[in-house]
């Protein structure tokens, strides 16, 4: 990537503010931290630690062929039945096993390796594979979940630990079926999903695309790059000033453009993005004008659905983030679409508590993506 000192400089600055805000009461002034610190990840993991193992209540996607697929969650998809829903349990593990990554000292680091240990078994994941065979389920948590499990697999793999490495193989016949499903979906799919909810194929791309470079399958990869280049290549005008929907979590105006700057290079991203979303200005906005892109509000955090917000406050921020890495260190917008996303992690971040569990099953997984830097490894694209 170019302009990594620019881009470091960005980055640090909302995230001192990040951390400050996580690890400070909201009434309090927030000091000046540059670094994720155990306590803080201690909280985000003790989200996913009292939801991984939680199998009611549930809500299940699950097509009945017959009386026999009547079983309770924990024996339909044994490894991942907890956190409400299979995609949430899928994410939730990411997050267990990327903070234990990153702090393998931490006091919880063992839970969440334990966690890990009790649900990644062969026998487990043999048997989530054989759910995934069943009659009915070609379309079962595609794309949404699907993508995820293929971080979840990836962040594995990255793992230099000799337990994770089993946990990786373990994982690893679902993982080789999730790119399977992709790969034989994406060449009937005709037209992009540009929903904010699960079925966006921008954010699912964006996660299976890295996840296919790091893998080395160069069949998805080009597969990807073919449908990434057929729906998005030519878009222009995106309608942003229509988002959010009153249930989104995720931005289709900003996830594609979180995607494009995946594949690529700076200088084409820059004259692509001119003419998707035209208004980022062309500088900082002023306190005094009108910001260009504005967090959104929940007005009930305990009602599930108008809590995707609080989600799509998290992921704009990443996507923000990501961006502004994608454009040369000298673009005018950077600067912009920097404050944005301060503004939108500061909102997203003062959402996750786990008071309610309409959103503490799921939020930690998006603020942990955001605060770690997930979607910012060192070579996320090819730059074409």
């Amino acid at each position: 990537m170019i302009g990594r000192s620019s881009r470091r400089r960005v980055r640090g600055a909302v995230l001192g503010f990040v951390w400050a805000l996580l690890a400070t009461p909201a009434t309090c002034a927030a000091p000046e931290v540059s670094e994720l610190d155990p306590a803080t990840a201690g909280r985000l993991a003790r989200l996913a630690l009292d939801c991984v193992h939680r199998e009611y209540p549930n809500k299940i996607a699950h097509v009945l062929s017959s009386d026999a697929d009547v079983k309770p969650p924990r024996r339909l998809t044994p490894a991942f039945f907890g956190c409400f829903d299979w995609h949430s349990a899928v994410h939730g593990h990411w997050l267990l096993a990327r903070l234990a990554r990153v702090f393998p000292k931490a006091d919880f680091a063992e839970p969440a390796r334990a966690a890990l240990a009790r649900n990644l078994t062969t026998e487990k994941i043999r048997d989530e594979v054989a759910y995934f065979d069943g009659d009915g389920r070609v379309s079962f948590e595609r794309p949404y979940g699907l993508a995820w499990l293929l971080q979840l697999a990836a962040e594995l793999r990255e793992w230099d630990d000799a337990s994770a490495a089993g946990w990786s193989r373990a994982v690893q016949p679902l993982e080789q079926l999730a790119a399977a499903r992709l790969r034989d979906w994406l060449p009937k799919l005709t037209h992009p999903i540009r929903a904010g909810e699960h079925s966006q194929t921008a954010f699912a791309f964006a996660l299976a695309w890295d996840w296919a470079l790091q893998a080395g399958d160069a069949e998805l990869t080009a597969l990807l790059s073919a449908r990434i280049e057929a729906f998005y290549a030519r878009d222009r005008d995106c309608p942003l000033s229509y988002e959010p929907s009153g249930q989104d979590f995720l931005s289709p105006c900003l996830a594609e453009a979180d995607l494009m700057r995946r594949v690529l290079a700076p200088p084409r991203f820059a004259a692509w993005l001119g003419r998707f979303l035209p208004e980022i200005p062309l500088g900082p906005n002023e306190p005094s004008a009108a910001p260009w892109l504005t967090p959104a509000v929940v007005t009930d955090p305990s009602d599930p659905k108008l809590a995707h917000l609080d989600g799509l406050n998290l992921s704009r921020a990443w996507m923000l983030e990501g961006i502004a890495q994608g454009l040369p260190a000298d673009d005018p917008r950077v600067a912009a679409l920097s404050v944005a996303a301060r503004q939108h992690a500061a909102a997203g971040l003062a959402s996750v508590t786990g008071e309610h569990y309409e959103g503490g099953h799921w939020l930690g997984s998006f603020a942990t993506y955001l605060v770690t830097a997930r979607g910012l490894p060192a070579a996320t694209g090819s730059g074409r």
